[in-house]
């Protein structure tokens, strides 16, 4: 298995266990610290398949200034990818499983604990169902082209805002059902994360049209 693969399932795992202590109510300075990791390893795998294929000439300080928006670096990091897509047939897709995974372990468990209504995790599945179901034939999402896409969906502040977003409303939550942190506030995170999430998936289908 690629070690990239091996870190995808690494998160998978790691989100399970995550759903496991916010049931067991521990400490939600440490679940936050294991989102923030999942977070973190979103990235990291997609920069392990690069070195592997690269044969370690790509820095991991090269392809985060890439993901952060330096041209040159990007530029870099561009051309070994698309060797990646050529040498993994399901190295893309492995990735976007770990996503939903992950993400949709914090959704269901919030659910299940009564932190956040049915609907709204319903919401989450029918945009991520049908996006992905869309969205299978391009193989990828990143590969956007045109500039409403581009900049709703691949850019850095798209990229890197959904996982912020995501790190603070999960770990607010954590905070809320734990300690009793006040709702409203991690409702109105949620919001933004759900408004963030349908406009991300717009912009995929409107990149695919």
């Amino acid at each position: 298995m690629r070690s990239a693969d091996m870190a995808t399932v690494f998160r998978t795992l790691l989100a399970i266990l995550v759903v496991y202590l916010v049931i067991a109510k521990v400490s939600p300075i440490l679940i936050a610290a294991l989102i923030a990791v999942t977070m973190l390893l979103d990235a990291f795998d997609g920069y392990l398949a690069v070195r592997e294929i690269s044969k370690g000439k790509v820095s991991f300080a090269t392809y985060m200034s890439a993901a952060a928006g330096n041209k040159a670096a990007a530029a870099v990091v561009k051309g070994w990818k698309q060797k990646v897509a050529k040498s993994s047939k399901h190295g893309a897709r492995m990735d976007v499983a770990g996503d939903r995974v992950v993400e949709y372990s914090f959704w269901i468990v919030f659910t299940y604990l009564n932190v956040l209504p049915l609907y709204v995790l319903l919401i989450i599945v029918i945009r991520h169902s049908f996006v992905d179901a869309v969205m299978a034939n391009k193989g990828t999402s990143s590969k956007m082209k045109t500039r409403f896409a581009e900049v709703v969906y691949s850019s850095p502040l798209g990229r890197g805002g959904i996982n912020v977003v995501k790190f603070l409303a999960f770990s607010y939550l954590a905070f809320m059902y734990i300690w009793g942190a006040p709702a409203l506030v991690g409702y109105a995170l949620v919001v933004v994360l759900v408004a963030y999430i349908v406009l991300r998936g717009i912009a995929e289908l409107y990149e695919n049209m």
